[in-house]
């Protein structure tokens, strides 16, 4: 267990604390980056925990995939399950005995006390509430058994909870850096139970014991936990401890504006890594779902973003998750990337796509020319065929359009100058080409068209120089040369 001399000298210690129970979703991920990035921004430390205390929602493989995904994403912890910083185990299941310990310690300064409702209690309870149309909550029936009759039913092995004691009237107003002052009636609450029949805790007791055992100076977590706050803080204040800062994220919505779920797309990082999203997109994209620069920037690096990020830019409402805009980053990451890493990026689907690479350097040149006009490593392969195979066929309305009756013999002519041309280089292939289109007496457009259909069947592509000089004057040659003869209209 870590002490007080341990934080001295750390303004600020964060932490990301999700459940195992699945892959980690995208409003996860960006709970993870804001608190990663609000750590290195201040030079702090960011920590993570797992969150394992409701042991029937537990997904085996859960744990490793969290981490693995984070690490993926480029958000490595300072202290974690599998690299100690001295505040462990990070792992709930691993300190029960802690949890235990202060939920006594409670009982002891009557600010807890056991409960003994068998469940089916419980649930009468619940269902006269609602027929009476209340809200459901614990009519606090254990409250007030006396302290010795309650330790000798425990004693005698009667079945038990143990649950917090919150005030009966008033209310309980608190700071978030991004919602202001909050304020939450404690008619709203329960007497939550901390300690389940089982022997773990709930979340409410473990995150409260976690937090200040490890020393988190700021809690930055969803929305969805601020309805659970004041609990948090009665326990702060029934233990004598410091409450840290809170932050309070804004919900993630489907362009619908209802809450991000399944039902309405993919939600799990695991799936846009898989599509292809490269995480310097999916971390630009996620860090914008409620923070923003505060200029019209859009393009960040995760350096950038530690530079800039800061809470009071995050807002209160919540944040569309549109997915035209991801793609739109993807694209924009894509062309910052360098021809060497997309390569790594692509080369897994270049056996699918029939494409053998021979020449290393031909590759990287071809990414290069390509890399503007992809939105995914993977369409680099559709993008990118006739560059290692000759057209079998020409795009039908690309033809109808652009070749004319005298097409085959403009494109024979250009062929025979492109043989005697000193350098085989863009810059003599462009002044080829417009000469030949003064002597003819036609705009170089319709020679530019009818020449990109010829060498790569398609009406569209990158630069016609660029791509006819990394072609190769005998590869040029031969193209042109096929489409006189295959090309025909009637």
């Amino acid at each position: 267990m870590c002490t007080n001399d341990q934080f001295m000298n750390t303004r600020v210690r964060v932490r990301f604390a999700p459940s195992p129970t699945g892959y980690l979703h995208v409003g996860g991920l960006r709970t993870a980056l804001y608190n990663y990035l609000y750590a290195k921004k201040h030079d702090g430390k960011f920590i993570l925990r797992i969150e394992d205390t409701d042991q029937t929602r537990k997904v085996t493989g859960a744990v490793e995939n969290l981490i693995s995904t984070l690490k993926w994403a480029g958000i490595e912890y300072d202290e974690g399950p599998d690299r100690d910083g001295g505040c462990g185990p990070y792992i709930q299941s691993q300190r029960l005995d802690l949890y235990k310990e202060h939920a006594l310690r409670l009982i002891d300064k009557g600010k807890a006390y056991y409960c003994f409702c068998s469940q089916e209690r419980i649930e009468q309870m619940r269902k006269q509430q609602l027929a009476q149309k209340l809200s459901p909550s614990y009519d606090r029936h254990c409250r007030n058994i006396p302290r010795e009759d309650s330790e000798r039913r425990v004693a005698a092995g009667e079945r038990y909870v143990i649950r917090m004691i919150v005030p009966n009237e008033g209310s309980l107003t608190f700071s978030d850096v991004i919602r202001g002052h909050v304020t939450i009636a404690f008619s709203m609450l329960d007497d939550q139970v901390i300690i389940k029949s089982d022997g773990y805790p709930t979340y409410h007791l473990a995150v409260v014991v976690d937090d200040h055992l490890m020393g988190i100076t700021h809690i930055i977590r969803g929305e969805e936990w601020l309805s659970s706050v004041p609990k948090h803080i009665l326990l702060y204040e029934y233990f004598g401890w410091e409450i840290p800062v809170l932050a309070h994220l804004p919900l993630l919505l489907n362009p619908d504006k209802s809450k991000l779920s399944k039902r309405q797309g993919d939600v799990a990082v695991e799936d846009y890594r898989a599509k292809g999203y490269l995480r310097e997109a999916l971390i630009n994209f996620i860090a914008f779902l409620g923070w923003n620069p505060g200029d019209e920037r859009e393009i960040f690096s995760i350096d950038q973003l530690i530079k800039e990020f800061s809470l009071d830019r995050v807002g209160k409402s919540g944040a569309v998750f549109n997915i035209e805009k991801l793609n739109w980053l993807n694209q924009q990451h894509i062309k910052n990337q360098s021809n060497e890493n997309l390569a790594t990026l692509i080369s897994p689907f270049l056996q699918d796509g029939g494409i053998h690479i021979q020449d290393q350097s031909y590759f990287l040149n071809t990414i290069g020319l390509l890399k503007e006009r992809i939105a995914f490593p993977k369409d680099f392969i559709s993008a990118s065929v006739y560059f290692f195979k000759d057209p079998d066929t020409y795009d039908e309305e690309g033809v109808r359009k652009n070749w004319e009756s005298k097409s085959n013999e403009w494109i024979t002519l250009f062929a025979d100058r492109l043989k005697s041309i000193p350098q085989f280089v863009r810059n003599d292939i462009e002044t080829t080409l417009r000469q030949i289109s003064t002597e003819l007496q036609i705009k170089p457009g319709k020679l530019i068209h009818v020449t990109r259909l010829a060498l790569s069947g398609r009406t569209n592509g990158p630069g016609l120089f660029e791509m006819m000089e990394l072609l190769g004057r005998d590869v040029v040659l031969r193209r042109l040369y096929a489409a006189s003869e295959r090309i025909r209209i009637s």
